[in-house]
């Protein structure tokens, strides 16, 4: 377990999946943690109740981390409710996934707004007072299909790879103020995002996988807080795979 004790921690889309998962994991490492929604605020609530039951501290914020003013207020919401920020990571995300040849514009923009315009939106919001602070952890949740493509991804996919290409710049802008980012790109994972994939193709990539199983949500987030700990003090600018395997 790392030790995040006195650290607040802001996670994004934390309602369900991978993203409850790590804030739940930061919360029972010791963390003060901001569990951000966007529509299922009973979904948050329940999270709260959990780790608060749990002994830890959580407080549910609601916020379109897609649109400016409501990103900023969401940073803004957890410093002032939790005393402080220590810990972003930007994990909110949905797909629309369709053949290029098939995809509507709206399709391509609400991938792109919120896998990545978001990242922007809330680091920019966060990032001056981690710089004051001289310390700070960002890990942003990409993607497998950020690195290798994915077929009728052409938007989850071109996000994903952006947020990369923002983690890498923006660890180099920041790096002499304390400040490290990295990123987390997961393979196939068990979570509502996989429930329009047949079992065909599941099969298919479990057979792929040296591992021999499909992710599951406790693993990403395990990956999550050893880099949010002191232990990845000298780690920036890095996207860790966390696939079994998948694709090597």
């Amino acid at each position: 377990m790392a030790d995040l004790r006195g650290r607040v921690a802001l996670v994004t889309g934390s309602s369900r999946g991978i993203g409850r998962a790590i804030v739940e994991r930061l919360a029972a490492d010791g963390a003060a943690v901001a569990v951000n929604y966007h529509a299922r605020s009973d979904a948050a609530e329940e999270v709260v109740a959990a780790i608060e039951g749990a002994g830890g501290t959580a407080v549910a914020i609601g916020a379109d981390v897609s649109d400016a003013e409501a990103a900023a207020r969401l940073v803004s919401e957890t410093r002032e409710q939790l005393g402080g920020l220590d810990i972003v990571v930007n994990n909110a995300g949905i797909t629309r996934d369709q053949l290029l040849m098939r995809m509507s514009e709206a399709d391509w923009d609400a991938v792109l707004q919120t896998n990545l315009k978001s990242v922007f939106l809330i680091c920019q919001a966060a990032i001056k007072g981690l710089m004051r602070q001289r310390s700070g952890r960002i890990i942003n949740i990409s993607s497998v299909s950020g690195i290798d493509g994915n077929a009728g991804q052409a938007n989850y996919a071109a996000a994903k790879a952006g947020m990369i290409g923002f983690t890498r710049s923006l660890a180099r802008e920041v790096g002499s103020r304390g400040i490290t980012v990295n990123a987390v790109a997961p393979g196939f994972v068990e979570t509502d995002l996989i429930n329009d994939i047949s079992d065909a193709l599941l099969d298919s990539v479990r057979g792929m996988t040296p591992l021999g199983r499909l992710g599951l949500p406790a693993d990403i987030a395990a990956a999550v807080a050893f880099l949010a700990s002191d232990d990845a003090s000298y780690m920036t600018g890095q996207v860790l795979r966390v696939d079994g395997g998948f694709g090597h």
